[in-house]
């Protein structure tokens, strides 16, 4: 089972119909209702931190999680589940111009979850706050716009991935590749 934790975000639903087209069951809990050990108690075989209004700082559960969580669950954060990985790990978010339904360019080396992903693809982009580029030691790039903004980021070590953008837009043609290679992500 993929756990959905939802950041109360209207492309939530996108994101587990996106999961479940690709032969995924999941569970769908708001990221402020259970506890960090009712959610490990369900032992979910992945984790997605959805996109949601608001800081990071304020993603419900996700500290508590991320901290409990086995290393060897893989994580995907979207939009604001990426900038709480980000938080999560030591970086620091930061405002950026405000994107909303917007496609971009985005660029990347084909590692991770975007191998096998066409170098630039386009990305739908929903957003006002970004992951610093200075990222810190436990993350590296994997995915940035022309303007140098940190579109992606992964753990060194951890099966444990953030995009910026929204995988599950129509805005984002490759978004079912990448997805379906984070279903198939392990440490």
């Amino acid at each position: 089972m993929i756990l959905v934790v939802d950041h109360y975000d209207s492309f939530t639903f996108n994101l587990v119909q996106l999961i479940e087209s690709l032969g995924r069951e999941t569970r769908v809990v708001k990221s402020d209702e259970r506890s960090a050990e009712e959610l490990l108690a369900m032992r979910p075989e992945a984790v997605v931190l959805s996109p949601g209004p608001g800081h990071p700082r304020d993603a419900g559960v996700f500290t508590e999680l991320l901290a409990e969580l086995p290393a060897e669950t893989p994580i995907l954060g979207v939009c604001l589940g990426h900038q709480a990985l980000g938080i999560g790990s030591g970086g620091t978010v930061d405002r950026t111009e405000p994107v909303h339904g917007k496609a971009s360019l985005v660029y990347h080396e084909g590692r991770g979850i975007l191998a096998g992903v066409p170098v630039p693809f386009e990305a739908g982009r929903y957003h006002s706050l970004v992951v610093e580029r200075s990222l810190p030691p436990a993350l590296e790039l994997t995915a940035w716009t022309e303007e140098g903004l940190v579109m992606g980021a992964q753990h060194r070590d951890l099966p444990r991935y953030g995009v910026q953008f929204h995988p599950e837009s129509i805005l984002t043609p490759e978004g079912p590749r990448i997805v379906e290679n984070f279903l198939g992500s392990r440490p």
